[in-house]
C-alpha cells in the first residue's frame, strides 16, 4: 500500500455540522423581516400598477379590491383622449436622454482629469466639487432661476437641460473610480504614443462600464422624475414633461375630477420608463455598487 492510500484511510473523516435550530430560527426571521420591508416598499408601486387597470366601481369598493377581477384599458384611454401624453412623453424623453448623455460626457471627461492628471489647481477643483455635493439641489433654484431668465431660455428645452448638464456626484463618482486605474497602463498608452483622447475614449471609459450605468440610473432616474424645475422654467403646455403635464391635468377639474384610474395609469406611464432603464442596466448596477464597496 502506497503513502498515499495510507494517509488518506488514516486521516479523520469530517463530518458536516448540522445548523442548530436557533441558527435557522433567526435566518427565518431575517428572511420574514425583509420580505416585510419589501412588500411595505413595493405595496404603494403595486396599488397604483395594478389600479391603472380596475373600473371605477373596484376603485371605490368598500374593502380596498387588490387584484382586478375585470381588467381593463379603458383607464389608458381616457387619459390618451384627455391629455396630451405623446407630446410631454417626447419632451420628458428628450430632456432625460440629453440631460443622460451630457453627464456621462462631462462628468467623465472631468472625473478623468481629476484622478489621472496633473494640472494647476486640480486640488482646490475637487474641493469646490466637494463643497456642490453639501449644497441642496432645491437651493439653486432661484439662481438658476435667474440666470435662465436673463439668457432669455425660460420656457424652453435648453432650460431644462443647460443646468443639468453636469453635476457634482456624477464628477466624484467617476473621478472615485478612475482612481482605480492603475497609472502604469496610462503611461504605457503614452509611452506607445497615445494621446489624451484616445486614453481617455479607448482604455479609460471600458474600464469603468458599471460606473457610467451606475450614473446613466441614477442621472436617467433624477431627470425623469424632476417635477419642480420644469414646472418653474417652463409656462407652455408644449414644453411640459410627463409629471409636470399629469400634475396639471389633475389639477384641472374639468379632466380630471373624479378620475382616479385615468390619474393611475398616468402615474403608471411616468414609472414605467425608469423600469426599463433599471431592468437594462442592472447587472452593470450592481457591479458599479459592488467594485465601489470594494473600493
Amino acid at each position: 500500500m502506497s503513502t498515499t492510500e495510507t494517509r488518506a484511510q488514516s486521516a479523520p473523516t469530517v463530518r458536516a455540522v448540522p445548523r442548530s435550530s436557533g441558527a435557522r430560527s433567526r435566518k427565518a426571521l431575517v428572511y420574514v423581516l425583509l420580505s416585510a420591508g419589501l412588500l411595505a416598499m413595493a405595496a404603494p408601486f403595486l396599488w397604483m400598477a395594478l389600479s391603472a387597470f380596475k373600473t371605477p366601481q373596484e376603485l371605490a369598493a368598500g374593502p380596498p379590491v387588490w387584484i382586478p377581477t375585470e381588467w381593463t384599458l379603458q383607464n389608458f384611454r381616457d387619459l390618451l383622449a384627455k391629455m396630451d401624453v405623446g407630446q410631454a412623453f417626447f419632451s420628458s424623453v428628450l430632456v432625460a436622454v440629453v440631460v443622460t448623455v451630457c453627464n456621462l460626457l462631462f462628468c467623465s471627461m472631468l472625473g478623468y482629469a481629476l484622478a489621472k492628471l496633473n494640472f494647476v489647481g486640480r486640488r482646490p477643483v475637487f474641493g469646490i466639487v466637494l463643497g456642490a455635493l453639501m449644497v441642496p439641489g432645491n437651493l439653486m433654484l432661484l439662481p438658476q432661476f435667474v440666470m435662465m431668465s436673463q439668457m432669455g431660455l425660460i420656457d424652453s428645452y435648453t432650460a431644462l437641460i443647460l443646468p443639468f448638464a453636469a453635476g457634482a456626484f456624477g464628477v466624484f463618482l467617476m473621478r472615485q473610480f478612475m482612481t482605480a486605474i492603475p497609472d502604469e497602463l496610462l503611461e504605457a498608452a503614452r509611452i506607445d504614443g497615445a494621446r489624451e483622447w484616445f486614453i481617455f475614449w479607448r482604455i479609460v471609459l471600458p474600464l469603468v462600464k458599471p460606473a457610467l450605468a451606475t450614473l446613466t440610473i441614477f442621472v436617467f432616474l433624477g431627470s425623469w422624475n424632476n417635477f419642480l424645475w420644469p414646472l418653474i422654467a417652463t409656462n407652455d403646455p408644449d414644453k411640459y414633461t410627463l409629471p409636470v403635464a399629469l400634475a396639471t391635468f389633475a389639477t384641472d377639474p374639468t379632466k380630471a375630477d373624479g378620475s382616479n384610474g385615468v390619474l393611475m395609469a398616468g402615474a403608471f406611464l411616468v414609472v414605467l420608463p425608469v423600469l426599463l432603464v433599471f431592468v437594462l442596466l442592472q447587472r452593470f448596477f450592481t457591479q458599479g455598487i459592488a467594485t465601489a464597496g470594494i473600493k
